[in-house]
């Protein structure tokens, strides 16, 4: 593996869902047989669903991010009829975190591929479950392939593509190579962020990607691999959107790769005010731009950081939820308090029938998201007869840097 380039620092098929979303993340088996036809899943645990879910929350997931994303896959895609199937789902070693946010992208158009993690040669019976309930059609794009496998192993029974890279960044690359085949265009819109990063700061990249059908290519503090390099050398001219601040990302990195387009950074200083931003961004047609109510978001606690791959679908289908991240503690920071404040709808002057409405995807179980802080965002998020400012107690807080800055 070459040496990277320095750079000088600066219904029944819910009732299957909810069975998924206990299942136990240890348990596993060999990669398996598939089944020849999708079908509701068994029973994997006796507690039913992974929690609560209230007026204007929806819980997915359980105990780990493989039952996470198999919750997910299997709400976007609950295989009722042959048009809730997907074509093909992507498999991901839950080890790999490059190769899991690189996938993010394929959840968007057009292949809209439902994400699933396998850990290492086994395939989890979250993942084994989902995947023989889906049971996907076959993807025409991929020559019929039912499974695409990134820097995995792929499971027998089902018609399977691979793809593979010799280091994390060549492995990206060959995802966007993929992804731009697929759309029958080299990419006018790139996602930069950093290998070496936290996953929590990296994660609403995954989203974002899902959204925009943007790929993610991946660079260093202070260098840029060659894969990426040659990559860029290869695409010509794209913009480019960095996610992470300069402490995450340098900016002679960034100065580097505006040889390659105009390069906009997006970042805030921790990881709540971080993925704030990115929900904020805009740039033209890029970007959620998500300043007003009326939308759906997709809440995580960033001690899971493979949740955002996992929920990469949901910024791709439904309501077309950008990923929020509470604080370390699993409770809302300051500043997402104040943005989900913000965002709270009020009555219109005909009443709330005529209104609009947030919805928020809370991944994981109590564990990840307690029964107090999903009450607590079911609150924020409530349409009101004004709207309201008033923060929670600040027991109910975490503190945080609500700065957020945008920009190369």
């Amino acid at each position: 593996m070459c040496a990277p380039v320095k750079i000088p620092r600066r219904p029944r098929y819910f009732a299957a869902t909810v069975a998924l979303c206990c299942a136990l993340a240890g348990c596993g088996k060999t990669l398996p047989q598939g089944a020849e036809q999708g079908g509701p899943l068994s029973a994997v645990g006796p507690k039913g669903a992974g929690g609560l879910i209230t007026k204007n929350t929806t819980r997915l997931g359980g105990s780990s991010a493989v039952v996470d994303a198999a919750a997910v896959a299997l709400t976007v895609y609950p295989s009722a009829t042959a048009t809730t199937r997907p074509q093909t789902a992507v498999l991901v070693d839950a080890n790999d975190w490059p190769a899991a946010l690189a996938a993010s992208t394929l959840a968007g158009a057009p292949l809209h591929a439902p994400l699933l993690y396998t850990e290492g040669t086994t395939l989890p019976e979250a993942s084994a479950n989902a995947l023989a309930t889906m049971h996907p059609s076959g993807a025409p794009m991929l020559e019929g392939a039912q499974t695409l496998s990134i820097g995995t192993a792929a499971p027998s029974g089902y018609r399977a593509k691979q793809l593979s890279g010799r280091s994390p960044a060549a492995l990206a690359v060959a995802v966007e190579r993929l992804a731009s085949s697929l759309r029958k265009a080299r990419p006018s819109k790139l996602i930069v962020t950093a290998l070496d990063a936290p996953g929590a700061m990296t994660a609403p990249a995954a989203g974002l990607a899902a959204q925009e059908g943007a790929p993610i290519l991946f660079v260093e503090a202070d260098a840029i691999p060659h894969a990426t390099l040659a990559e860029l050398t290869r695409l010509g001219h794209a913009s480019i959107y960095v996610i992470g601040p300069s402490s995450l990302i340098s900016e002679a990195v960034v100065t580097h790769l505006q040889r390659f387009g105009p390069v906009t950074r997006i970042s805030g200083a921790d990881p709540a005010s971080n993925a704030i931003a990115v929900a904020r961004f805009t740039d033209g047609s890029f970007g959620w731009g998500v300043e007003e109510a009326g939308h759906g978001f997709a809440f995580a606690n960033p001690s899971r950081p493979l949740d955002g791959p996992a929920a990469a679908p949901l910024a791709a289908n439904g309501d077309y939820a950008p990923l929020l991240l509470l604080g370390e503690a699993g409770r809302p920071t300051r500043s997402l308090v104040q943005y989900v404040n913000d965002l709270q709808p009020g009555y219109p002057s005909s009443g709330p029938v005529h209104g609009v409405y947030n919805h928020a995807w809370l991944i994981g179980d109590e564990r990840a998201i307690s029964l107090a802080t999903q009450a607590q965002l079911d609150a924020m998020l409530e349409i009101s007869p004004r709207r309201s400012t008033q923060e929670p107690a600040a027991p109910e807080l975490e503190t945080s840097t609500p700065t957020t800055t945008t920009g190369p």
